[in-house]
């Protein structure tokens, strides 16, 4: 089975297609997976792996953990571009997931004032006004809607909660418009004898009509990049990619980047 890409609270820098050099913040366990979605495409694996025993990091912990590491960047002169929150799982479920934000805007001004602050995150938390609250505060509020279609989400995201549904996710993500940055992953392929695929006319036809709902400050899409769960997912190639986003451009006048 495909286990967790980080075994650490703070890792990197890496370099991120979207994001330039980036230090990376995980707030689940460092030997486990814990989140809302148990998407086909992730590359820390399925949730079936387990949460691990190291259990979630405490606020004081990646506190100390960001500051020693930002301390010894600074000394060594090197290079960053953004600080973003990613890892083994969503981060906005962590309960101290405000306080968290706090603390890191707080390091950031200190040692690196130029440097972005990024959350990715797949939009389940954020009918919650305390983790909206903590997203205004950052950079880049980078919000997941894979597919406009029900099913379709349901079946490539598989969202925990059955509460979870994509009218849902749309009037939530509403919140963000002007601000917010929509993230959706194309891919298609096939998982238990059913095929998948968020890449047809009818699929980015329904998410021209959430973006233009949504409103969002600027639009990604991307592809799959490493190894995924489910091992018969394709990649989209980076001319299908271009044209999608030039549609998405010319019906919605958002911006549009392919990562």
């Amino acid at each position: 089975m495909q286990t967790v890409l980080f075994n650490e609270t703070i890792f990197g820098p890496i370099h991120s297609r979207r994001l330039g050099t980036s230090l990376g913040v995980n707030l689940m366990p460092r030997d486990g997976k814990v989140c809302s979605f148990d998407c086909l495409y992730c590359e820390a694996g399925y949730n079936a792996q387990g949460a691990g025993h190291a259990g979630l990091p405490s606020r004081q912990e990646v506190k100390e953990l960001l500051e020693a590491k930002l301390a010894g960047m600074k000394a060594n002169g090197d290079r960053l571009d953004v600080i973003t929150f990613s890892g083994n799982g969503e981060p906005t479920i962590h309960p101290e997931f405000p306080a968290i934000i706090d603390d890191v805007i707080e390091l950031r001004d200190k040692y690196y004032p130029d440097v972005k602050i990024s959350v990715l995150t797949n939009s389940t938390m954020i009918h919650k006004p305390e983790v909206a609250a903590a997203l205004r505060k950052i950079d880049n509020n980078i919000l997941k809607l894979d597919s406009a279609v029900e099913d379709t989400m349901r079946a490539l995201d598989r969202p925990g909660a059955k509460s979870f549904t994509v009218e849902s996710a749309i009037r939530d993500l509403k919140q963000f418009s002007g601000t917010g940055i929509i993230q959706t992953m194309l891919t298609r392929g096939e998982h238990d004898g059913h095929r998948i695929d968020n890449t047809t006319p009818a699929e980015i036809q329904a998410l021209i009509d959430a973006y233009n709902e949504i409103r969002p400050a600027s639009i990604m899409i991307y592809s799959i990049d490493r190894r995924t769960p489910e091992q018969s997912l394709e990649k989209v190639p980076r001319s299908e990619l271009e044209s999608i986003a030039s549609q998405i451009r010319s019906t919605t006048s958002l911006p549009v980047s392919v990562a």
